[in-house]
């Protein structure tokens, strides 16, 4: 079996993951990528609706439920899934695609909303760091404790414009990311 390449997208909230994250799929897309995607939210969630049979065999304590139709399948479990197995589940597609999970040791591109956000560049497999376009300075940042990115020598990866998904597109089809 072969081995599913995997890139996080991690950031705080309202960093704009998942809007990237929707442009970054429909360009791997258009260029006949297979992905998955996972999300995890800090918040409970809820995608089934109350009264469906799905919902009904839940309430009654059920604790997991599947329900599939010609076009769609969906499983729902009272459980927290390990991103381990959420990803083994996706071994048919070229790319599984990560939205949070920030202390997973895959590959990551950190977005980052300000100076503000750089500790988590200190996040393990670092890849890229996507920034607004307003953060670039013409000289190379660094990170330093307390003052958020400055001036000065490297950082642990390259810096792309948040607006710029034809290259972070590129970075997450580059050898890097495998």
């Amino acid at each position: 079996m072969k081995e599913v390449r995997v890139v996080q997208l991690c950031g705080y909230k309202n960093s704009g993951k998942t809007t990237l994250l929707a442009a970054v799929i429909r360009q791997l897309k258009a260029r006949g990528v297979r992905l998955a995607v996972i999300k995890h939210d800090a918040h409970q969630f809820e995608m089934d609706h109350p009264g469906t049979d799905t919902d009904q065999f839940r309430e009654a304590g059920a604790d997991a439920v599947a329900i599939t139709s010609p076009g769609r399948t969906a499983v729902l479990m009272e459980a927290e899934t390990p991103l381990e197995t959420l990803i083994g589940a996706f071994r048919d597609v070229d790319l599984v695609l990560v939205e949070g999970f920030k202390q997973a040791a895959y590959p990551k591109l950190v977005l980052l909303r300000d100076e503000a956000d750089a500790g988590l560049l200190q996040l393990q497999g670092v890849m890229g760091i996507v920034v607004p376009k307003e953060m670039i300075k013409p000289q190379k940042m660094t990170e330093e404790p307390g003052r958020g990115l400055t001036v000065g020598s490297d950082l642990p990866a390259p810096v792309i414009p948040r607006d710029d998904v034809d290259a972070i597109v590129a970075l997450i089809l580059s050898s890097e990311a495998q």
